[in-house]
């Protein structure tokens, strides 16, 4: 586990402590390399507000993950990372995919903590896999995963498939995941991607003459659609 990206100064209020868990496979692992993104641009939205990042890089972890399994005791460093969990005030958990789910020492990890340590605790979940087909893990096993384990899952989280990392919108989706993680521990933090003229005046449906967006007719649709 790195140590914490800030230091506060004597008398500064406390910072918020963002604790990142990637169970990424190598030392440069896409897996990783997403959830340090995700730290930074929560970060960025939380401008004025002193944050804490706490990395926790499970794959040094691995065999003390499995000892602890067995024994029920964990080492010094499997203790300072689950202590980074148990202290967080959000959580970003990202790992790569396997077999359409998290990764076994993802879960083992998880598995460790104590009983309702992330309960109320929000939580942006985030994964990495060679195809965008298994992007539905994140709601078929994160969510689920998190859910039961009483924490606050955020709406969005972040999928990202190795095309991904070459193309225009992930860049996007990770600074709106970040907002919505710094909004759910600073309610006042700016929504990301929400600003006025963000949306193309062509993107937008035209308004009738009370407010409301006008909706095209179905019939003329089903008309067009026949030609």
């Amino acid at each position: 586990m790195s140590a914490p990206t800030t230091t506060p100064e004597p008398g500064a209020a406390r910072p918020l402590t963002l604790t990142v868990v990637s169970a990424g496979m190598s030392d440069a692992s896409a897996t990783s390399l997403l959830a340090g993104h995700l730290a930074e641009a929560a970060r960025d939205a939380l401008e004025g507000t002193p944050v804490r990042i706490e990395r926790v890089d499970l794959r040094p972890l691995a065999h003390a993950i499995a000892d602890h399994l067995l024994t029920g005791f964990p080492g010094p460093e499997l203790r300072s990372a689950l202590e980074a969990v148990a202290g967080a005030d959000a959580l970003i958990a990202a790992t790569p995919t396997y077999k359409a789910s998290y990764s076994g020492l993802f879960k083992s990890f998880f598995d460790l903590l104590e009983e309702g340590v992330l309960e109320d605790l929000p939580v942006l979940v985030a994964a990495t896999g060679g195809t965008a087909r298994h992007s539905l893990m994140l709601d078929s096993a994160m969510r689920p995963l998190f859910a039961h384990l009483k924490a606050l899952v955020l709406p969005m989280g972040v999928y990202a498939a190795t095309e991904d990392w070459a193309g225009e919108t992930l860049d996007a989706r990770i600074r709106r995941a970040g907002a919505q993680l710094a909004r759910a521990v600073a309610p006042g933090a700016e929504p990301a991607g929400r600003t006025a003229g963000t949306v193309p005046a062509g993107a937008r449906r035209p308004q009738r003459e009370d407010g409301y967006e006008q909706v095209p007719d179905f019939a003329d649709l089903l008309a067009r659609a026949g030609r």
